[in-house]
């Protein structure tokens, strides 16, 4: 099972990575469009995302939308090797490079948001499945994070060619509520 894992993450890692920086571009507009439009998006008051690294789904336009005008935007930063703060960064000079290179708010430039003050976190992922199945790189930083943020709904955003047809959850894979693609919005089934 670990390795089905490992090798769908790196096959769908590929297929992310394969796609041209114009591409990524055109179809992570078209993702945050669809996620700015929807009624979790428009509902949440303090919002979780992220700045991409390497190839995934950029959310410079979401950070740009009018739907996220009055709305408080934080962004996670590593403080350990297993876990995560969510702040509010203090401006462009509050940015530095950090774990595995990728973009974080400076602590000393920034407001810490409670987990429990936010209303949607946004994931990144490697791979999803229609099931709002979710998995991220590896190492749980949101996995973790996410059971502190009570009150949030919790979604992810990917490309098309990061779908698998089935991923065989963990005990600490939490799935998510939604899945924003350029062509859709995967939803969990409810089961009650």
């Amino acid at each position: 099972m670990s390795d089905y894992r490992k090798e769908l993450r790196k096959t769908k890692i590929h297929a992310r990575d394969s796609l041209s920086s114009e591409e990524r571009q055109q179809l992570s507009a078209l993702i945050s469009e669809r996620v700015a439009t929807s009624e979790l998006y428009k509902k949440a008051k303090t919002v979780l995302i992220y700045r991409a690294t390497r190839g995934e789904v950029r959310l410079e336009n979401l950070e740009e939308a009018k739907e996220s005008e009055g709305k408080r935007l934080a962004f996670p930063l590593c403080i350990s090797n297993s876990d995560m703060i969510a702040l509010l960064p203090d401006g462009d000079n509050a940015w530095e490079s950090g774990y595995c290179g990728i973009m974080e708010p400076i602590r000393e430039k920034s407001v810490e948001i409670p987990p429990t003050e936010i209303d949607l976190v946004i994931c990144p992922c490697t791979v999803f499945d229609e099931k709002c199945g979710r998995m991220g790189m590896g190492a749980g930083f949101y996995d973790r994070y996410i059971e502190k943020c009570v009150n949030a709904d919790i979604v992810a955003v990917a490309f098309e060619v990061q779908k698998a047809e089935y991923i065989p959850m963990e005990p600490w894979d939490k799935p998510m509520e939604a899945v924003f693609t350029e062509e859709a919005v995967y939803v969990k089934e409810t089961t009650e």
